[in-house]
């Protein structure tokens, strides 16, 4: 599979063609996380023709863009979710290397210039604790033993695991409420025995969490929220 970024003339963003040896038709679809069109053409299709293709479907394409929840940059006074609740942002001050808790407030000390830097590495310290206990807690049920975890900005998964049990997760999921992350984390574990999404391995992501059914829906429909934050 191969990406291609294509500027179009006329378009609320550039279209990403991507070469798909398994698809079978060619499709148009918006990815949210980078407010982007994506055009996947399967190997008998002509870039020429699914440019064709996106041209003609261009009114809907800029629409759906149009229609996406604004970005959320980090600054002083923001509003963010923190473990499914709304944390307001204040700059403390230049006192640095410290990031504390006031009420429902969350302090950033640190040069102005800086701020944006120090709460995305404050959040995603946070999710690297919170992952690695639960990690911890759902290989021991299991009986197995995670190699290393990897805390990114994915923006197509939530989190993954390699053939060799390395786990990567998505810092945004701090920002998900707990059911959330925990749901998403038993899903990695569960890989570490299963490598597969067949019935054997929903069930041990059963075992590992009673939020299965509840944190894949809210990450369908709620998902795609948290790559509002921070750009």
């Amino acid at each position: 599979m191969t990406d291609k970024i294509v500027a179009q003339k006329d378009y609320e963003s550039s279209v990403i063609i991507r070469h798909a040896t398994n698809a079978k038709r060619m499709s148009l679809r918006i990815d949210g996380t980078i407010r982007q069109g994506v055009l996947v053409l399967p190997p008998n299709i002509s870039e020429e023709e699914g440019l064709e293709f996106a041209e003609k479907n261009k009114k809907w394409l800029n629409e759906q863009i149009a229609r996406l929840p604004p970005f959320v940059p980090f600054h002083d006074g923001v509003s963010i979710p923190f473990r499914g609740k709304q944390l307001s942002v204040r700059h403390g001050g230049s006192t640095r290397g410290l990031v504390k808790f006031d009420g429902d407030r969350l302090i950033v000390f640190g040069r102005q210039e800086h701020f944006r830097r120090r709460l995305t590495d404050w959040l995603k310290s946070q999710a690297r604790c919170e992952i690695g206990k639960l990690v911890t807690n759902k290989s021991l049920k299991i009986g197995c033993k995670a190699g290393r975890i990897s805390i990114r900005d994915q923006k197509g998964r939530w989190g993954s695991c390699s053939s060799n049990g390395n786990l990567a997760f998505s810092w945004r999921l701090i920002m998900a409420p707990s059911f959330v992350l925990d749901y998403v984390v038993a899903h990695e574990v569960a890989h570490l025995v299963e490598h597969n999404h067949s019935r054997a391995f929903w069930n041990v992501v059963r075992s590992l969490t009673n939020h299965t059914d509840r944190g894949r829906i809210w990450l369908k429909h709620e998902g795609l929220q948290l790559h509002r934050y921070g750009k």
